[in-house]
Formats: C-alpha cells, sequence, structure tokens
C-alpha cells in the first residue's frame, strides 16, 4: 500500500534548545514518506545548525523575522505532502501521533482535519523559581496547531495564517475554518505534550495578549452578520 507523505512544518525563532527534542518525536513517528521542514523566522541562536545537524533530509528554509504566521505559510508554500502537520520547536509528538490521525481520517473520509488532546508539562531543566505554575488540569482538548493533521486541499480551502497577529494567528485560522464549513474531530488521546518554560511565545509577548480577544471578538461579530443575513434572505 502507498503510504501519502505527510510534511511537517516547524517554526523557530530561536529556539535552538528545545529544537533537536521536537524534530526527534516527529523521527520516532515510524511514519514513511515524511517531510520535514524547518523555518528559520530570523534566528540569532544556532538554531539553523541544529536543524541541519538533526538528520540529512531536514529541510531548512531561513526567512527574515515574521512571526510564526508567516513562518508557517512559508513552510506550506515548500511543502509537498498530502497532508500538513505542524509542531512548534519547543513541543513535543506522542510516538503514535501521525498514524493514530491519518488512520482516523482514512476511516472518516467526510473529515478534513484531526486533533487529539494536549497535555502541558514544565520543562524538566528549570530550577524551582524559575518553574511557571502548572494549569489545575494539564491535558486539555487540542484545538491547537500541533495536535492538527490536515489533508492540503483542505488548508487550501482556508487559506494561508494571517500574518497581522503577535500571537493567537491559529485561533484566527481556526475560526475561518469552521467559517468556510471544514469538518473536524478530536482524538479523546494526547497527542502532543505542550512544554511550559520561561520564553514562551505567550510569555515575550504579554503585551500583545489583547490579540485574542480582538480574534475572538472578530469572529463572534462575524458569526452574528452571517446569521443575519440568513434571517434577511
Amino acid at each position: 500500500m502507498n503510504r501519502p507523505t505527510i510534511s511537517v512544518i516547524i517554526p523557530v525563532y530561536n529556539g535552538a534548545r528545545y529544537l533537536s527534542a521536537a524534530i526527534e518525536s516527529i523521527l520516532v513517528q515510524g511514519w514513511q514518506p515524511l517531510e520535514i521542514l524547518v523555518v528559520d523566522d530570523g534566528s540569532t541562536d544556532h538554531s539553523v545548525q541544529v536543524a541541519e545537524g538533526c538528520c540529512p533530509w531536514v529541510q531548512c528554509i531561513r526567512q527574515a523575522n515574521a512571526g510564526p504566521g508567516a513562518a508557517r505559510n512559508r513552510g506550506v508554500e515548500a511543502a509537498q505532502g498530502k497532508f500538513l502537520a505542524f509542531l512548534d520547536a519547543d513541543d513535543l509528538w506522542l510516538p503514535d501521533k501521525l498514524t493514530c490521525q491519518i488512520d482516523y481520517l482514512d476511516k472518516h473520509p467526510a473529515l478534513d482535519m484531526v486533533f487529539g488532546q494536549v497535555e502541558q508539562f514544565i520543562s524538566p531543566e528549570l530550577p524551582a523559581e524559575q518553574r511557571p505554575a502548572l494549569p489545575e488540569h494539564p491535558i486539555m482538548a487540542g484545538y491547537h496547531v500541533g495536535a492538527m493533521l490536515i489533508r492540503r486541499q483542505s488548508f487550501a480551502k482556508v487559506g494561508p495564517f494571517a500574518t497581522t497577529w503577535a500571537i493567537g494567528e491559529f485561533i484566527d485560522w481556526y475560526g475561518c475554518a469552521q467559517a468556510v464549513g471544514l469538518q473536524s474531530a478530536n482524538l479523546p488521546h494526547v497527542v502532543m505534550r505542550r512544554r511550559l518554560h520561561t520564553t514562551n511565545l505567550t510569555r515575550r509577548t504579554q503585551d500583545r495578549r489583547g490579540d485574542y480577544l480582538k480574534i475572538i471578538k472578530m469572529r463572534l461579530d462575524e458569526k452574528r452578520a452571517n446569521k443575519n443575513e440568513g434571517i434577511a434572505s
């Protein structure tokens, strides 16, 4: 049986510390054919060297710093796979993530994408005084870009990630996916582990957390407008 190619896109900005572990969590999936695209978003550390030294067939794409949305879009443009997956440079996949998700999509051809649960964990190297608080419920429904596997043709129906947001671009993209009618499922088991550390993007951009509220308000306004149009017609 011919397996479809899965393209995995990793945006990285000064993420050398955790990048090799993220790539290793992809390599142990055992899925072939697999395409791994690391998009370096203008890093000033040795992220590029880590990516190039992990595996000979990891492709590294460089661009000037433009944010995670732009980096993911650059990866999508270069990707050759029938399916797309994304992983942040500081997070990890569980070993059966790709297999169980693609099996699920095979059994449910009407679905466009599938998610799974996300477990948050504190990065083990941090000393006690630097450890962020672990959420009361560390396992959550994984509507997170790193927990998604999507058909490439379905992604194209939505289009690229917005590049205007410092954070929250996936919330915006997922709202667009719902608006155009993409169908998804969320598997009941953990597929991704989200690392909590001192330099998470949400921590580095605390002054831009208002972006989340702006995105949510924008999507709610669109839903109300669409509902009113339906009533009027």
